[in-house]
Protein backbone atom coordinates (compact mmCIF):
# COMPACT_ATOMS: atom_id res chain seq x y z
CA UNK A 1 0.00 0.00 0.00
CA UNK A 2 1.47 3.28 -1.06
CA UNK A 3 1.77 6.30 1.33
CA UNK A 4 -0.61 7.77 -0.24
CA UNK A 5 -2.88 5.14 0.31
CA UNK A 6 -2.25 4.42 4.00
CA UNK A 7 -2.43 8.01 4.75
CA UNK A 8 -6.57 7.85 3.13
CA UNK A 9 -7.16 4.65 4.98
CA UNK A 10 -5.96 5.91 8.02
CA UNK A 11 -8.16 9.16 7.75
CA UNK A 12 -11.22 7.10 7.03
CA UNK A 13 -10.69 5.36 9.91
CA UNK A 14 -9.73 8.05 12.20
CA UNK A 15 -12.79 9.96 11.18
CA UNK A 16 -15.11 6.90 11.54
CA UNK A 17 -14.05 6.70 15.04
CA UNK A 18 -14.13 9.70 16.17
CA UNK A 19 -17.51 10.05 14.88
CA UNK A 20 -18.93 7.29 17.38
CA UNK A 21 -18.44 9.69 20.57
CA UNK A 22 -21.57 10.83 20.25
CA UNK A 23 -23.51 7.64 19.43
CA UNK A 24 -21.36 6.12 22.81
CA UNK A 25 -22.72 9.59 24.68
CA UNK A 26 -26.07 8.67 23.60
CA UNK A 27 -25.74 4.78 24.80
CA UNK A 28 -24.36 5.68 28.23
CA UNK A 29 -27.22 8.31 28.72
CA UNK A 30 -29.55 5.61 28.54
CA UNK A 31 -28.98 4.40 32.52
CA UNK A 32 -29.01 8.02 33.08
CA UNK A 33 -25.62 8.98 33.66
CA UNK A 34 -24.75 12.69 34.72
CA UNK A 35 -22.79 14.32 31.84
CA UNK A 36 -20.02 15.12 34.23
CA UNK A 37 -19.46 12.14 35.14
CA UNK A 38 -19.54 10.93 31.68
CA UNK A 39 -16.96 13.29 30.71
CA UNK A 40 -14.81 12.56 33.71
CA UNK A 41 -14.59 8.87 33.05
CA UNK A 42 -13.80 9.06 29.12
CA UNK A 43 -10.74 11.89 30.29
CA UNK A 44 -9.51 9.59 33.00
CA UNK A 45 -9.53 6.14 31.67
CA UNK A 46 -7.58 7.97 28.21
CA UNK A 47 -5.50 10.26 30.99
CA UNK A 48 -3.02 7.36 31.70
CA UNK A 49 -2.36 5.90 28.01
CA UNK A 50 -1.36 10.07 27.45
CA UNK A 51 1.16 9.93 29.86
CA UNK A 52 2.84 7.02 29.27
CA UNK A 53 3.80 8.79 25.44
CA UNK A 54 4.88 11.22 27.36
CA UNK A 55 7.35 9.03 29.08
CA UNK A 56 8.33 7.44 25.53
CA UNK A 57 9.20 10.29 23.93
CA UNK A 58 10.49 12.13 27.18
CA UNK A 59 14.33 12.41 25.83
CA UNK A 60 12.69 14.14 22.44
CA UNK A 61 13.77 17.69 23.25
CA UNK A 62 11.56 19.92 21.28
CA UNK A 63 13.41 22.16 18.30
CA UNK A 64 12.48 25.32 19.68
CA UNK A 65 13.20 26.52 23.10
CA UNK A 66 9.70 27.02 25.13
CA UNK A 67 9.30 29.72 27.97
CA UNK A 68 6.90 30.18 30.54
CA UNK A 69 4.27 31.99 28.41
CA UNK A 70 4.00 29.19 26.21
CA UNK A 71 2.80 27.08 28.50
CA UNK A 72 1.03 29.50 29.79
CA UNK A 73 -0.80 29.62 25.86
CA UNK A 74 -0.92 26.07 26.30
CA UNK A 75 -3.13 25.68 29.33
CA UNK A 76 -5.31 28.32 27.73
CA UNK A 77 -5.66 26.00 24.65
CA UNK A 78 -6.31 22.59 26.39
CA UNK A 79 -9.02 24.54 28.62
CA UNK A 80 -10.80 25.88 25.50
CA UNK A 81 -10.17 23.25 23.11
CA UNK A 82 -10.48 20.06 25.09
CA UNK A 83 -11.93 20.64 28.34
CA UNK A 84 -14.83 23.06 27.35
CA UNK A 85 -15.31 22.12 23.75
CA UNK A 86 -15.89 18.49 25.40
CA UNK A 87 -18.14 20.07 28.01
CA UNK A 88 -19.98 21.27 25.83
CA UNK A 89 -20.82 19.13 23.15
CA UNK A 90 -21.54 16.35 25.92
CA UNK A 91 -24.25 18.54 27.49
CA UNK A 92 -26.07 19.62 24.02
CA UNK A 93 -26.41 15.74 23.30
CA UNK A 94 -28.54 15.27 25.99
CA UNK A 95 -30.91 17.27 24.00
CA UNK A 96 -30.55 16.64 20.45
CA UNK A 97 -29.65 13.85 18.24
CA UNK A 98 -26.20 12.67 17.27
CA UNK A 99 -26.48 12.88 13.48
CA UNK A 100 -27.79 16.53 14.30
CA UNK A 101 -24.60 16.80 16.80
CA UNK A 102 -22.38 16.23 14.31
CA UNK A 103 -24.20 18.30 11.08
CA UNK A 104 -23.90 21.33 13.68
CA UNK A 105 -20.24 20.48 14.37
CA UNK A 106 -18.96 20.25 11.16
CA UNK A 107 -19.38 23.38 10.29
CA UNK A 108 -16.05 24.74 12.47
CA UNK A 109 -13.93 25.22 9.65
CA UNK A 110 -16.53 28.12 8.73
CA UNK A 111 -15.98 29.90 12.42
CA UNK A 112 -12.12 29.59 12.05
CA UNK A 113 -12.37 31.93 9.01
CA UNK A 114 -14.41 34.23 10.69
CA UNK A 115 -11.85 34.13 13.91
CA UNK A 116 -9.18 34.72 11.31
CA UNK A 117 -11.05 37.52 10.28
CA UNK A 118 -12.19 38.80 13.52
CA UNK A 119 -8.49 38.68 15.33
CA UNK A 120 -6.02 38.54 12.66
CA UNK A 121 -7.78 40.69 10.03
CA UNK A 122 -7.29 37.93 7.34
CA UNK A 123 -9.39 38.74 4.58
CA UNK A 124 -12.70 36.97 3.94
CA UNK A 125 -12.14 35.68 0.30
CA UNK A 126 -14.93 35.23 -2.47
CA UNK A 127 -14.76 31.18 -2.24
CA UNK A 128 -14.99 31.47 1.57
CA UNK A 129 -18.03 33.54 1.72
CA UNK A 130 -19.68 31.40 -0.99
CA UNK A 131 -18.86 28.10 1.53
CA UNK A 132 -19.99 29.63 4.46
CA UNK A 133 -23.61 30.85 2.38
CA UNK A 134 -23.74 27.17 1.29
CA UNK A 135 -22.68 25.81 5.33
CA UNK A 136 -25.06 27.78 6.99
CA UNK A 137 -28.55 27.13 4.68
CA UNK A 138 -27.64 23.86 5.19
CA UNK A 139 -27.52 23.77 9.20
CA UNK A 140 -30.95 25.74 8.62
CA UNK A 141 -32.30 23.34 6.12
CA UNK A 142 -31.82 20.07 9.29
CA UNK A 143 -32.05 22.04 12.72
CA UNK A 144 -35.87 23.57 11.08
CA UNK A 145 -36.74 19.93 10.02
CA UNK A 146 -35.55 18.80 13.34
CA UNK A 147 -37.39 21.69 15.28
CA UNK A 148 -40.18 20.50 13.76
CA UNK A 149 -39.60 17.20 15.09
CA UNK A 150 -39.04 17.41 19.23
CA UNK A 151 -39.87 20.73 19.48
CA UNK A 152 -38.01 23.77 21.20
CA UNK A 153 -35.76 21.96 23.45
CA UNK A 154 -33.37 21.29 20.34
CA UNK A 155 -32.50 25.15 20.09
CA UNK A 156 -30.65 25.00 23.76
CA UNK A 157 -28.79 21.35 22.27
CA UNK A 158 -28.24 23.15 19.16
CA UNK A 159 -26.82 25.93 20.64
CA UNK A 160 -24.61 24.11 23.29
CA UNK A 161 -23.20 22.26 20.30
CA UNK A 162 -22.48 25.44 18.32
CA UNK A 163 -20.41 26.49 20.98
CA UNK A 164 -18.59 23.74 21.51
CA UNK A 165 -18.16 24.25 17.44
CA UNK A 166 -16.74 28.15 18.38
CA UNK A 167 -14.32 26.77 21.09
CA UNK A 168 -12.66 24.34 19.05
CA UNK A 169 -11.96 26.68 16.19
CA UNK A 170 -10.83 28.85 18.84
CA UNK A 171 -8.47 26.43 19.81
CA UNK A 172 -7.86 25.40 16.29
CA UNK A 173 -7.05 29.22 15.21
CA UNK A 174 -5.03 30.19 18.32
CA UNK A 175 -2.37 26.94 18.71
CA UNK A 176 -1.57 26.52 15.36
CA UNK A 177 1.54 28.38 16.32
CA UNK A 178 1.91 26.55 19.38
CA UNK A 179 2.00 22.91 17.85
CA UNK A 180 5.31 23.41 16.18
CA UNK A 181 7.33 24.31 19.30
CA UNK A 182 6.27 20.91 21.59
CA UNK A 183 5.73 19.13 18.46
CA UNK A 184 2.25 17.29 17.96
CA UNK A 185 2.24 14.19 20.02
CA UNK A 186 3.82 16.20 22.87
CA UNK A 187 1.50 19.32 22.49
CA UNK A 188 -1.87 16.81 21.66
CA UNK A 189 -0.32 15.47 25.25
CA UNK A 190 0.04 18.31 27.41
CA UNK A 191 -3.88 19.55 26.22
CA UNK A 192 -5.64 16.41 27.42
CA UNK A 193 -3.56 16.10 30.61
CA UNK A 194 -5.00 20.14 31.25
CA UNK A 195 -8.14 19.13 29.87
CA UNK A 196 -8.68 16.30 32.57
CA UNK A 197 -7.20 18.51 35.22
CA UNK A 198 -9.79 21.13 34.77
CA UNK A 199 -12.33 18.26 34.57
CA UNK A 200 -11.58 17.18 37.75
CA UNK A 201 -11.56 20.52 39.36
CA UNK A 202 -14.87 20.80 37.69
CA UNK A 203 -16.46 17.62 39.56
CA UNK A 204 -14.86 18.60 42.92
CA UNK A 205 -17.14 21.73 42.99
CA UNK A 206 -19.76 20.29 41.45
CA UNK A 207 -19.67 16.57 40.95
CA UNK A 208 -22.86 14.16 42.07
CA UNK A 209 -20.11 12.23 44.11
CA UNK A 210 -21.96 8.67 42.06
CA UNK A 211 -18.99 7.73 40.55
CA UNK A 212 -19.19 4.31 40.94
CA UNK A 213 -23.11 3.64 41.56
CA UNK A 214 -23.46 3.14 37.76
CA UNK A 215 -24.20 -0.53 36.32
CA UNK A 216 -21.17 -1.83 33.83
CA UNK A 217 -22.41 -0.68 30.60
CA UNK A 218 -21.71 2.94 31.49
CA UNK A 219 -17.87 1.75 32.56
CA UNK A 220 -18.12 0.26 29.72
CA UNK A 221 -18.77 2.73 27.18
CA UNK A 222 -16.48 5.30 28.95
CA UNK A 223 -13.90 3.23 28.16
CA UNK A 224 -14.90 2.52 24.59
CA UNK A 225 -15.10 6.67 24.13
CA UNK A 226 -11.66 7.16 25.74
CA UNK A 227 -9.83 4.74 23.60
CA UNK A 228 -11.92 3.81 20.39
CA UNK A 229 -13.17 7.84 19.86
CA UNK A 230 -10.08 10.06 21.90
CA UNK A 231 -6.85 8.05 21.90
CA UNK A 232 -6.58 5.57 18.65
CA UNK A 233 -8.18 8.48 16.23
CA UNK A 234 -6.01 11.17 17.35
CA UNK A 235 -3.15 9.38 16.39
CA UNK A 236 -4.80 7.89 13.15
CA UNK A 237 -5.52 11.55 12.01
CA UNK A 238 -2.47 13.18 12.76
CA UNK A 239 -0.55 9.75 10.92
CA UNK A 240 -3.20 10.43 8.30
CA UNK A 241 -2.27 14.42 7.95
CA UNK A 242 1.06 13.91 7.89
CA UNK A 243 0.87 11.85 4.83
CA UNK A 244 -1.83 13.61 2.33
CA UNK A 245 -1.65 17.14 4.30
CA UNK A 246 -4.49 19.27 5.80
CA UNK A 247 -6.35 20.27 2.93
CA UNK A 248 -6.50 17.03 1.63
CA UNK A 249 -7.51 15.37 4.97
CA UNK A 250 -10.13 18.32 5.48
CA UNK A 251 -12.09 16.63 2.21
CA UNK A 252 -12.08 12.95 4.44
CA UNK A 253 -13.56 14.97 7.23
CA UNK A 254 -16.59 15.27 5.35
CA UNK A 255 -17.28 11.57 5.99
CA UNK A 256 -17.75 12.62 9.79
CA UNK A 257 -21.61 13.53 9.36
CA UNK A 258 -22.38 10.35 7.33
CA UNK A 259 -20.81 7.81 9.73
CA UNK A 260 -22.47 9.52 12.60
CA UNK A 261 -25.83 9.40 10.76
CA UNK A 262 -25.70 6.12 9.71
CA UNK A 263 -23.96 4.55 13.49
CA UNK A 264 -26.62 6.63 14.33
CA UNK A 265 -28.91 4.82 12.27
CA UNK A 266 -27.78 0.93 13.22
CA UNK A 267 -27.13 2.15 17.28
CA UNK A 268 -29.71 4.57 18.18
CA UNK A 269 -32.56 3.92 15.88
CA UNK A 270 -32.49 7.38 13.85
CA UNK A 271 -34.33 8.38 11.80
CA UNK A 272 -34.02 11.19 9.44
CA UNK A 273 -35.94 12.83 7.68
CA UNK A 274 -35.57 13.65 3.61
CA UNK A 275 -35.47 17.47 4.45
CA UNK A 276 -32.95 16.90 6.94
CA UNK A 277 -31.03 14.34 4.33
CA UNK A 278 -30.55 17.55 2.22
CA UNK A 279 -29.58 19.63 5.00
CA UNK A 280 -26.83 17.25 5.64
CA UNK A 281 -25.65 17.11 2.03
CA UNK A 282 -25.70 20.77 1.52
CA UNK A 283 -23.55 21.39 4.71
CA UNK A 284 -21.14 18.31 3.23
CA UNK A 285 -20.99 19.84 -0.39
CA UNK A 286 -20.12 23.59 1.71
CA UNK A 287 -17.35 22.49 3.79
CA UNK A 288 -15.63 20.13 1.28
CA UNK A 289 -16.27 22.97 -1.97
CA UNK A 290 -13.98 25.17 0.93
CA UNK A 291 -11.27 22.31 1.19
CA UNK A 292 -11.33 21.70 -2.23
CA UNK A 293 -10.63 25.31 -3.25
CA UNK A 294 -8.16 25.72 -0.06
CA UNK A 295 -6.39 23.24 -1.70
CA UNK A 296 -6.28 24.12 -5.49
CA UNK A 297 -5.12 27.67 -3.80
CA UNK A 298 -2.03 26.09 -2.57
CA UNK A 299 -1.04 24.23 -5.40
CA UNK A 300 -1.11 27.91 -7.13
Amino acid sequence: MSNKSLGIFYGIVGVILFSSKAVMVKLAYEYYVDTLDLLLFRMLFSLPFYLFILFLIRKKKPSIQINLKDYAWLFLFGFVGYYLASYFDFLGLNYIKAGLERIILFVYPTIVVFLSWFFFKQRITKVQSVAIIITYIGVVITFWSELDITGNGVLWGGFLVLLSAITYASYLVGSGWLIPKFGMLRFTCYAMIVSTTCIMVHYLIAGSWQLWEYPPPVYLYGFAMAILATLIPSFLVSASIERLGASNFSILGSLGPVSTILLAFVFLNERLTYWQLLGMMVVIFGVTYLSIQRKKRAKA
